[in-house]
């Protein structure tokens, strides 16, 4: 496939015209901010002292009637003493205004003594200011100068890096080919032999892990007396409800032997197998085999901290609940995190090994079949119903004996949950479904909501679980292929677009059929 270039010739012209463009305005900025920086006038000197010269004689003479003289006797001291009797009312008016001057410049004389120097000490604060402010305009246009240098130097890095990586990576790719090369040629010596041995020893251990299941059932037969009566279970055949024959069991789950507590719960057809679920199931009827579907499960489905994990979403919903059943319960997972919850549960299930796995782990199990055992119990006995990974093995009149059943004996306000394989999933049909043996038919969601509907439950809804990582899904067109700008790409790109966009929705559509979450539960509720 021809590459896609995101960054054509024209663009990379339009991007350095640009970047001269703006070297140029940044250029003539700097020169237009160095201009307007001028030198300042010097500032005015201090103004000079006050002129006291006066001072003293102003104070020594305004008393003006002080000066005169003492008149004389006789007729000239009578005449003396008239005329100043008359010029008296002036001369004390002229003292009265010398007293308001001389008061008036005495004021004053102190200020004007300490004006010059505060003064003086405002100039030398403008003058310190005006030097600042001179010495940052001239660090501002230092520093815009070096704005150039600095980001030119950091492009020269960026360059450098992307230089150093291009050829880090081309290095790394060569040593990767060499690699490859020398496994290829190492490979090409090993034999279908080699292969055949590597086949061999995975299934010795599947065989190792079946002899120590083996090992530990017989060990617990042989502590629970079971071993003497090993050949009448074989040739009994298969085993129902609390260790019945077949055809016991058949009849049993029939309601030949134990009518159904619930007056409307459908007889089920004669040749109805009691296949239960994946955890209860068997490859074989007999109980000292039954080990082998547990070595199944702990190969096939996952440990029991993954089904741990899985299960915690569940358990919430059963918060504040008592009187719990697990239908199908296996190894006990969710009956433990029930427990560890407060919540107390109890377990039913037709794998003779499973129940007693439960056992030992101190579980409250029964071994017998869904059906037989709600119908042993009271209507509304129930505070919830878990079966996780058990319709798949039922045939339908048993599935809906069974979903009745459960209506019946679970209490008002009760859930139920009901997990199985999602056969809608090509991948878990065809990985996880068919694998077992003990699987009786696939249930589409749409099915399985629907019986539950019909069976009496209200709010159900169909909740997608365990979900393949992208690594196993379809991946989209690369981001390049998305990124074309449409208008002016020509024709080429709108046509390359245009396929990235198709391909995307054809995944999306793969993914949805082929690769979707591998399983389901249908939640619902006894309103």
């Amino acid at each position: 496939m021809k590459a896609v270039r995101t960054v054509s010739g024209a663009d990379l012209a339009r991007l350095k015209q640009a970047r001269h463009d703006a070297d140029l305005r940044y250029n003539e900025a700097l020169t237009a901010l160095d201009a307007a920086i001028r030198a300042l006038p010097p500032l005015p000197p201090p103004p000079p002292a006050p002129d006291e010269t006066q001072v003293t004689p102003l104070n020594e003479r305004w008393e003006v009637t002080r000066a005169l003289p003492a008149p004389p006797g006789g007729v000239r001291g009578r005449l003396a003493r008239f005329l100043l009797d008359l010029i008296r009312p002036a001369l004390e008016q002229q003292q009265a205004f010398n007293a308001v001057v001389v008061d008036h410049v005495n004021r004053n004389v102190a200020a004007q003594r300490a004006a010059p120097g505060a003064l003086a000490a405002v100039i030398d604060i403008v003058g310190q200011q005006v030097e600042q402010l001179a010495l940052f305009q001239s660090q501002l246009i230092i520093y815009l100068q070096q704005v150039t240098p600095y980001v030119d130097t950091k492009d020269y890095e960026f360059s450098g890096l992307a230089t150093r990586i291009g050829e880090d990576v081309a290095e790394a790719h060569g040593q990767l080919a060499d690699t490859v090369r020398g496994l290829a040629a190492a490979l090409s010596g090993v034999s279908d032999d080699v292969l055949k041995r590597w086949e061999r020893y995975e299934g010795l251990r599947t065989s190792l892990a079946t002899m120590q299941m083996t090992v530990q059932a017989l060990r617990r037969e042989l502590a629970a007396g079971a071993i003497g009566s090993a050949g009448a279970i074989g040739s009994a055949g298969a085993i129902g409800s609390a260790g019945a024959s077949a055809p016991a069991a058949a009849a049993h789950l029939a309601g030949a032997e134990a009518p159904a507590l619930h007056p409307q719960a459908p007889a089920l057809h004669p040749q109805a197998p009691a296949r239960h679920s994946q955890h209860s199931a068997t490859l074989s009827t007999d109980p000292l085999s039954s080990h082998k579907y547990v070595v199944f499960e702990d190969l096939f489905r996952g440990d029991r901290a993954l089904i741990r994990t899985r299960q915690e979403d569940y358990a919430r919903l059963f918060a504040g609940r008592q009187d719990v059943l697990d239908v199908g319960c296996g190894r006990g997972e969710f009956l433990q995190l029930l427990a560890e919850r407060g919540i107390r549960a109890r377990g039913v299930d037709v794998n003779h090994e499973m129940v007693a796995l439960c056992r030992e782990a101190g579980l409250d199990v029964s071994e017998a079949d869904a059906v037989g055992y709600l119908r042993g119990r009271a209507d509304g006995e129930l505070g919830g119903l878990i079966a996780a990974q058990v319709v798949e093995h039922l045939e339908p009149d048993y599935l809906l004996a069974f979903l009745d059943e459960a209506f019946r004996a679970l209490a008002p306000g009760s859930p139920i949950v009901l997990e199985t394989i999602n056969v809608a999933s090509w991948s878990a049909f065809f990985s996880s479904y068919i694998r077992d043996l003990t699987h009786a038919r696939p249930v589409h969601p749409d099915t399985l909501r629907f019986v539950v509907t019909a069976s009496g439950f209200l709010d159900a809804e169909v909740q997608l679980r365990a979900p393949l990582p992208d690594s196993e899904r379809l991946t989209p067109a690369p981001p390049a292929a998305r990124a074309i700008d449409g208008p002016s790409a020509g024709a080429e790109g709108r046509a390359l677009l245009a396929l990235a966009e198709a391909f995307d929705r054809n995944v999306e559509r793969l993914n949805a059929q082929l690769y979707a979450p591998l399983d389901y539960a249908v939640i619902a509720w006894k309103r």
